[in-house]
């Protein structure tokens, strides 16, 4: 079975993929600039990290980790879109919306971090999965 909605699925994955090489690629030359050993670190938190390295370093793992939650339920929907045969036409065209609005609120968190552009991208990826899950219920109820 193929349904068109699944390539916007791979793609946000490609990118949560390209955002952890990322933060890795910038996070770890800081942990050593700031002394950081990690074969000492015992049950450190993330707010742990926030304050020892510079907040510009942290947007990248902020990122990564809000890449972790609301597009759970993206996945969920789309694979449920699939599932029911409706994962063609405005339903990948919106799953590819949803994919490209995360991108950019990637973009913007990593970089400038400015807050009115993220909520703004933020909400609109909100709306299109909102749109995607009124298809999904109607697929399916």
């Amino acid at each position: 079975m193929h349904s068109d909605i699944l390539r916007p699925m791979v793609a946000l994955i490609a990118w949560t993929l390209v955002m952890f090489v990322w933060m890795l690629a910038t996070r770890m030359p800081a942990m050593k600039a700031a002394g950081v050993d990690m074969g000492k670190l015992v049950g450190s938190t993330a707010a742990d990290a926030d304050r020892a390295l510079p907040r510009h370093i942290q947007w990248k793992a902020h990122n990564y980790n809000h890449l972790m939650e609301q597009p759970t339920l993206f996945y969920a929907v789309c694979t449920v879109i699939a599932l029911s045969g409706t994962g063609d036409g405005p339903n990948a065209a919106i799953a590819w919306a949803y994919v490209g609005l995360r991108i950019a609120h990637s973009l913007v968190q990593a970089t400038v971090n400015r807050v009115l552009p993220r909520f703004m991208l933020f909400l609109a990826s909100t709306v299109a999965l909102a749109a995607l899950t009124l298809h999904a219920a109607l697929a399916v109820f």
